[in-house]
C-alpha cells in the first residue's frame, strides 16, 4: 500500500490522529526518537529527522529516561522536531515524580507544542530491579492518563503502551491484558505495542484486546534490526523473541554487517506489508535515531 504524506496540523492533532488511526485506507506512519546526550549525537538525530520527513512519516515520538533522567532533553530537542514540523508525541513516565511534578511536565509538553503524550508508568531506574512510587506520585500509567485528561482536557492525543509478548512484570495473561483495559478507560486515545518480531504475537494481543472490550487502535511498534548482536542485546532488554528464521537468515551473513542490516529490514518491510495486508491501523518505526534502515523501510512500502 503506498504511503502518502500527510502532516497534521499540531493544534489540530489530538483530534486527527485519532481518526486517521481510524482510517481503514490508509495506515499512518510514526517513528521514535530518544533524546542525544551529546552534541555529535544530536547532530545524528537531527539529520535523521530532516532525513525521513519527507517520506510520509504522520508524526514522531520522543522517549524519557527513567525518573526524569532525559527530562531537559526531551523537552529541548522535542521542540527541535516540532519546530522541523513534526505533530510530537512526548514520552512521559511516573518513575520518581510526584503528582505536581508530572503536572508541571505535562505544562511544559504544552508549551513546547507537543501534540501528544504517550503515558507510562516507565521501567525501574538503572540499579533498581523494583518499580517504587514517588510518595505522592502514581503507581500505574492509568493515573498518569487521569491526570493528563484533567489538567489538560482533549489537549493531548494520549497514547499507552501495550505487550504483545507480555509486561515483563506481568504476572499472566489475563492481568496484562486488564491492565491495558484499564490505560484505556482512563482515557487513551490509542495504544503503541513494544516491538515485536513475530506478526503472530501482535495479531494474538490485539484479538485478545479485542475481546476485553478495548477498542483503541493498536499501533504495532517494529524495529529494522542492524545485526544478530543488537537484536539480541535489544530484545534481551525488553524480554522480546527472536523467530528462529531471523535468526537463521542473520547467520547465514556471517561478520557482514551490512548484510545483516539488509536482512533486518527486508525482515521489517515484510512484517510491514503483512500487518497492512491484515489492517493494522499503521505503524509506529523504533529507528534508534538511524536514517539508513528506516529510509529503505519507507521507500520500499511507498513504491
Amino acid at each position: 500500500m503506498p504511503l502518502i504524506p500527510t502532516f497534521f496540523l499540531p493544534t489540530m492533532f489530538s483530534t486527527t490522529l485519532v481518526k486517521a488511526l481510524r482510517n481503514p485506507e490508509r495506515p499512518t506512519i510514526s517513528v521514535e526518537f530518544f533524546p542525544p546526550k551529546d552534541e555529535r549525537s544530536a547532530e545524528t538525530m537531527l539529520r535523521t529527522a530532516r532525513t525521513l520527513q519527507p517520506l510520509g512519516v504522520d508524526f514522531a515520538s520522543i522517549t524519557y529516561g527513567a525518573g526524569g533522567t532525559s527530562r531537559d532533553t526531551t523537552l529541548s530537542y522535542g521542540a527541535e522536531l516540532v519546530a522541523m514540523g513534526f505533530p510530537l508525541i512526548g514520552h512521559l513516565t511516573c518513575v520518581g515524580h510526584s503528582r505536581q511534578e508530572l503536572a508541571d511536565l505535562v505544562a511544559q509538553y504544552d508549551a513546547a507544542g507537543f501534540s501528544g503524550i504517550l503515558a507510562l508508568r516507565g521501567d525501574p531506574p538503572k540499579g533498581q530491579s523494583t518499580f517504587t512510587a514517588h510518595p505522592e506520585g502514581f503507581s500505574h500509567a492509568a493515573e498518569l492518563v487521569k491526570l493528563v485528561q484533567e489538567i489538560r482536557p482533549n489537549r493531548f492525543a494520549i497514547g499507552v503502551a501495550g505487550f504483545p509478548e507480555l509486561h515483563p512484570e506481568a504476572l499472566n495473561e489475563a492481568s496484562d491484558i486488564r491492565f491495558l483495559a484499564d490505560k484505556v478507560a482512563a482515557g487513551a486515545d490509542f495504544v503503541t505495542t513494544q516491538l515485536f518480531l513475530d506478526n503472530a504475537d501482535y495479531f494474538r494481543f490485539v484479538a485478545l484486546a479485542r475481546a476485553a472490550g478495548v477498542e483503541a487502535p493498536i499501533l504495532p511498534g517494529v524495529m529494522p534490526v542492524l545485526s544478530l548482536k543488537q537484536a539480541r542485546n535489544f530484545c534481551g532488554f525488553c524480554k522480546a523473541c527472536i523467530p528462529p528464521a531471523l535468526i537463521a537468515e542473520l547467520e547465514a551473513c556471517g561478520d557482514d554487517e551490512e548484510a545483516q542490516r539488509k536482512v533486518g529490514v527486508s525482515w521489517a518491510q515484510r512484517q510491514i506489508r503483512e500487518l497492512f495486508e491484515h489492517n493494522a491501523p499503521g505503524v509506529h518505526l523504533y529507528i534508534l535515531n538511524k536514517a539508513e534502515s528506516a529510509v529503505e523501510v519507507l521507500s520500499a512500502l511507498r513504491s
